[in-house]
């Protein structure tokens, strides 16, 4: 199998949110400590399934919080007010602070061999906001040809449509592109439409430093 493109998820694929915690609370306006941290990370950042704490009338909305972005806060401060804490909206626009997003070790090195090979690359994430500026921070943002975000095209993947809209754009036949998630479920939603698709773990950037290259190398690069 020829791959002529490849295709990226965004969240825990490329980037990881690692926000700062300084000065998160719970309601009695007690700093969080480390594991109720770390609890609460893991529902602001699962790639699929239903969150803990998500109040009952919010789970139809839940699976549409990546096409709507004031649905999106409406859900999130719900979840994390629901896991006690106290200042929900700190943590929130965090989340959306491109400051927050730390690339993996290998995200810049990857995306630059594949553009030094003239391999286009495309970004598919179920996203609520731009996440644009977060590559033009570490400067790889002119090497992706193409951004196909949820929010902007109407559909959320496994859906088949995010992918053959971004094969489409970048003119590559989905036979001749492999796409890298972190999500069997969400990515592996490429497969559909016969697309290669490979994963990484999602693991803390300071655990997964050159996960991405291995791929690229396991497929000829």
């Amino acid at each position: 199998m020829t791959i002529n493109a490849v295709l990226f998820d965004f969240s825990g694929t490329l980037f990881r949110l690692e926000p700062d915690l300084t000065g998160l609370t719970d309601r009695d306006g007690n700093l969080l400590d480390g594991e109720r941290q770390a609890e609460i990370m893991r529902r602001m950042t699962a790639p699929t399934g239903r969150p803990e704490g998500l109040p009952e009338h919010l789970y139809d909305g839940w699976e549409r919080r990546d096409l709507d972005p004031p649905l999106h806060r409406e859900l999130y401060l719900a979840v994390l007010t629901a896991s006690g804490v106290g200042n929900p909206e700190l943590l929130y626009d965090r989340m959306l602070d491109t400051a927050n997003w730390e690339p993996y070790p290998d995200t810049a090195a990857a995306v630059r061999k594949l553009a030094d090979a003239g391999i286009p690359v495309g970004v598919v994430s179920n996203i609520a906001w731009d996440i644009r500026p977060t590559f033009e921070r570490i400067g790889i943002a002119d090497l992706v040809s193409e951004f196909v975000l949820s929010y902007q095209e109407g559909s959320i993947k496994p859906d088949a449509r995010l992918f053959t809209v971004a094969c489409q754009r970048l003119g590559v036949a989905p036979e001749q592109v492999l796409m890298i998630g972190d999500s069997e479920e969400a990515d592996g939603g490429a497969a559909k439409i016969g697309c290669a698709v490979a994963f990484v773990d999602p693991l803390p950037i300071g655990q997964r430093p050159h996960a991405l290259l291995d791929v690229l190398a396991e497929n000829g690069w």
